[in-house]
């Protein structure tokens, strides 16, 4: 297990550093470099120069992207020109609000989509189970965007029950006003069951095919024993594998979720910075979310073993 760990580890380094050095490459593909974009049209040649020799844009690739590693060994990811204000502190002020938003929307889509998924089993090919299938394509299918100007449409304008405004950049604010954080949290939610219910259904169906459930069955053991006690526990290894997936998620937000509520979290922080061209802000939250992805799929293998004792990685 734990050399599994090391070497997947390893493997994690290696991918952030690849993407990083994309990311430092693609920035260079940006039409008038970073300097125009940090400085606008209007800047001369002389001011450009300037802005790249102070910056280190005029060195070549290698250079660059080992200077930035360095600054980012020691916590510095660039300074956000449009921003006037340093990247770390930027996405350090983002960051806990959408934790607070995605994480809150998987809790949710967990607790809702493991007992449909069940449910499905129990009651499969039954009336119930044809509707919870019909609603869970349709959400699945339904654009973020969509369901969340629905939403906006309904709830806060038609019955007006909660508010249109954007909530406070205060993370204590969202926990005391916590109206602001429920249409964002539905929006999300609603297409995570989706996808965890028909996964939970699928994993429970297979599972309950397996010799240690007919054994158990022949044994005289009861029905809710062997599903609930038998069976769910194996069948939560595709939910775990889907959880760990979703950490990304977490950390850089629902992008277009947030967008459609001005909801001020790393989804939006990344939009806007894509449209102001703000090449460092670019640059910090794609680390971030590097980072997020690699951490959640060791997570997930973590939990796999945690779930299933029987799983043992080779050393």
């Amino acid at each position: 297990m734990l050399g599994f760990l090391l070497r997947r580890l390893i493997q994690a380094i290696i991918v952030i550093l690849v993407v990083l050095f994309g990311m430092v490459v693609l920035s260079h593909l940006i039409p008038g470099g970073a300097a125009r974009a940090a400085l606008g049209p209007r800047a001369t040649a002389l001011q450009i120069a300037q802005f790249n020799n102070a910056n280190g844009y005029n060195l070549p690739i290698w250079d660059q992207y080992i200077h930035y590693l360095w600054n980012l060994v020691h916590g510095n990811l660039g300074y956000s020109y449009r921003r006037n204000q340093g990247v770390t502190a930027v996405i350090f002020q983002y960051l806990p609000r959408t934790i607070a938003l995605v994480g809150i929307s998987t809790v949710v889509a967990l607790i809702v989509a493991i007992p449909l998924g069940v449910l499905q089993v129990i009651r499969r090919n039954k009336p119930i189970d044809y509707t919870l299938t019909g609603l869970s394509f349709i959400f699945y299918a339904m654009p973020p965007f969509l369901l969340g100007t629905i939403l906006i449409l309904y709830f806060s304008l038609d019955l007006k029950w909660f508010p249109l405004v954007q909530p406070s950049d205060t993370l204590g604010y969202l926990f005391t006003h916590p109206q602001v954080l429920v249409l964002p949290v539905i929006t999300l939610a609603a297409i995570t069951i989706a996808s965890f219910s028909r996964y939970m259904r699928s994993s429970m169906m297979e599972t309950l095919t397996e010799d240690y459930v007919r054994t158990a069955k022949a044994k005289g053991a009861t029905p809710n024993r062997v599903l609930y006690l038998h069976a769910l526990r194996n069948a939560l290894l595709p939910i775990v594998t889907l959880l760990g997936l979703s950490i990304p998620a977490i950390v850089s937000g629902a992008l277009i979720t947030e967008s459609v509520f001005n909801y001020p979290g790393m989804g939006l922080l990344a939009w806007r910075a894509a449209i102001d061209v703000d090449i460092p802000l670019l640059l910090g939250t794609t680390f971030i979310a590097t980072v997020a992805t690699v951490v959640g799929s060791l997570l997930a293998d973590i939990l796999y073993a945690i779930v299933d004792p029987r799983i043992r990685y080779a050393r």
